[in-house]
């Protein structure tokens, strides 16, 4: 009997890695885009939560979240064990998916244009 076949796979530490690297820069984004909304809101520069925004505000929230996104990304790829830019673009990916989600549920809410 072949004593390698009953032995199980260990899982590659690799792995573990690159999902710190994907919560890593995930975190950022989230931490980033949150504390500069919070911040605008407090200042008063921005309607209060909940309360639609004018055009010209949710491009300025468009404006640096993609920087953030950035960030993140760099972030992501600089953390990854190997193949950088594979790490970042599956980040990007969940973001894209997370994205949608939100604009699927906050559709008819009133909170911004269609």
């Amino acid at each position: 009997m072949n004593s390698s076949a009953a032995e199980k796979p260990v899982p590659s530490p690799q792995i573990g890695r690159s999902i710190l690297a994907l919560l890593a820069g995930m975190l950022t984004a989230i931490i980033l885009s949150l504390g500069t909304d919070l911040g605008l809101h407090a200042a008063g520069l921005t309607p209060a939560l909940g309360q639609p925004m004018s055009d010209r505000w949710l491009m300025l929230a468009t404006t640096y979240r993609t920087l953030y996104g950035g960030i993140a990304s760099y972030i992501v790829a600089r953390l990854a064990p190997n193949r950088p830019l594979q790490h970042a673009l599956v980040a990007g990916f969940i973001g894209l998916a997370v994205s949608i989600f939100g604009a699927v549920v906050t559709w008819n809410k009133g909170l911004g244009p269609h």
